[in-house]
């Protein structure tokens, strides 16, 4: 496991990805809504953003963005944030909040760790949701992985005093290194002994769904900033 501080390597990679026409459409009639521009020269105001002081969210990689908009829709007085960068997913989650008149999310359309790094000001965020990203399996991809020594100090940053970090994933390698690095992370620490129950207000995603089925269990971990 390094040490190093190597935040410029990508935790992602940008798989092909075809836009359905109504994707398409809604990307571009919606995004002056509900996206928000990455501009490094200037940090982000929230409270603009939302036109709202209510405690904000963020969540890393929503990909089609089902949970996103499920969350939100069952805890209006809350702002998310949501972070993804592939474009059929902030199409498809831009005409949901449209179609189901969800007001409290908006899109930043950009490299996460980028964000956190250049535009979120530190203590800023209520939470932080990292639902199923990529494990980066291989041992010589690990230093790509989003839960990583070096930047999982630049996430709690973020988060305020009493802010929590919820991370599933359902790779048990990937939760027990995960579980490691946070438990090491200063200002972090676990509201339980080791792995997180299910919290019952995140909906199962179709992801989800599908590795059950397909025999892939299930491990959560939530930490808070104290």
């Amino acid at each position: 496991m390094s040490n190093g501080d190597d935040r410029g390597i990508r935790t992602y990679v940008l798989r092909a990805g075809r836009m359905t026409d109504a994707q398409r459409r809604a990307l571009d009639m919606l995004w002056p809504r509900y996206g928000i521009e990455f501009d490094a020269s200037k940090p982000l105001d929230l409270e603009a953003a939302f036109g709202n002081a209510n405690p904000t969210v963020a969540e890393i990689g929503f990909g089609m963005g089902l949970a996103t908009w499920q969350i939100a829709k069952d805890h209006p007085s809350t702002n998310y944030l949501g972070l993804e960068v592939h474009t059929p997913g902030v199409g498809r989650l831009l005409s949901d909040l449209d179609s189901r008149g969800i007001a409290n999310v908006r899109v930043l359309r950009h490299d996460a760790v980028e964000v956190f790094e250049r535009i979120l000001a530190p203590s800023s965020l209520s939470g932080l949701h990292v639902f199923y990203p990529d494990p980066w399996p291989k041992k010589r991809h690990h230093k790509r992985r989003l839960i990583r020594p070096g930047l999982t100090e630049l996430l709690a940053s973020r988060l305020a005093i009493g802010g929590y970090l919820y991370f599933v994933t359902d790779i048990e390698e990937y939760a027990r290194w995960s579980l490691e690095v946070l438990s090491a992370t200063p200002g972090l620490r676990n509201r339980f002994e080791s792995f997180a129950p299910r919290q019952e207000w995140r909906p199962e995603t179709k992801f989800e769904r599908h590795a059950s089925l397909d025999g892939r269990g299930r491990w959560e971990l939530l930490f808070e900033r104290g």
